[in-house]
């Protein structure tokens, strides 16, 4: 039988596993249309962007600390199975890396990943290479404060306004 602790070790152990993984199937999974994707990129670094809701503004001016002229054009993705949690923008999401935000110009891909439905972030290079940095714009921790700063605009690590 095993002990609380074993059982809590192997839990912590699974979801490390998971959260450091990118799905091999990314690119199959469902582009879905907001009003980011629908302007097809994040602006460029000298764009007066102070017009724009904080959370973007705080985006442009992270993305810009990492690739020279912005980070370029976007896509949304998101897991099939994980579609009706999306679409209900609850925040109640399934076990598992559940969204994806491509920037395609900087070949980065910001993945979600929900363990015990609370949210993680992870950051990877396209071709699965885990890019997640200790500190600064590519941290889980810079992914963290932005998801949980803007409440009004994120739900449990799900950002965005719902249509």
């Amino acid at each position: 039988m095993k002990t609380l602790l074993q059982t809590l070790l192997l839990l912590c152990a699974s979801a490390l596993a998971q959260a450091a993984t990118l799905p091999a199937d990314w690119a199959k999974w469902t582009s879905v249309h907001t009003t980011l994707t629908a302007i097809g990129a994040l602006p460029d670094c000298s764009a007066n962007v102070s017009k724009l809701p904080p959370i973007y503004q705080e985006t442009v001016k992270t993305y810009c600390s990492v690739r020279p002229g912005g980070p370029g054009k976007v896509s949304i993705l998101v897991r099939p199975e994980a579609m009706k949690a999306y679409s209900s923008r609850d925040g109640k999401f399934p076990d598992g890396a559940d969204m994806i935000l491509h920037l395609i110009d900087m070949k980065a891909l910001f993945v979600t990943t929900y363990v015990g439905g609370k949210p993680t972030y992870n950051v990877f290079t396209e071709d699965g290479h885990d890019a997640t940095a200790a500190s600064g714009p590519l941290a889980a921790a810079t992914c963290n404060t932005c998801h949980t700063g803007y409440q009004s605009f994120c739900k449990n690590g799900q950002c965005g306004s719902k249509k």
